[in-house]
């Protein structure tokens, strides 16, 4: 910042007539947002409550399997090689 900005922004006088003076829209605004946040947190309560302690499956076998990597189902990978050219 230059001398004239900083000797500008000095001068500014913050005690003019609308000084402190807030619009009652801004009150409404943030208690909408207050209410908001509430209703967001009690909600995401609520669905956090409903969860198991555990997520475990009941039979994991066939995860199990899947992991060792001895799943029959899967399909093998096969490298694939590109065709021979011939010119």
């Amino acid at each position: 910042m230059n001398a004239l900005t900083i000797q500008i922004l000095a001068q500014a006088d913050p005690s003019g007539p609308e000084f402190g003076k807030a619009s009652p829209f801004g009150l409404l605004v943030l208690l909408a947002l207050f209410v908001g946040v509430v209703l967001l947190v009690r909600s995401m309560n609520k669905r956090l409550s409903r969860l198991p302690d555990k997520f475990e499956p009941e039979h994991p076998e066939a995860d199990q399997e899947a992991d060792e990597g001895t799943d029959r189902g899967a399909i093998p990978h096969t490298p694939q090689t590109p065709p021979d050219k011939t010119d």
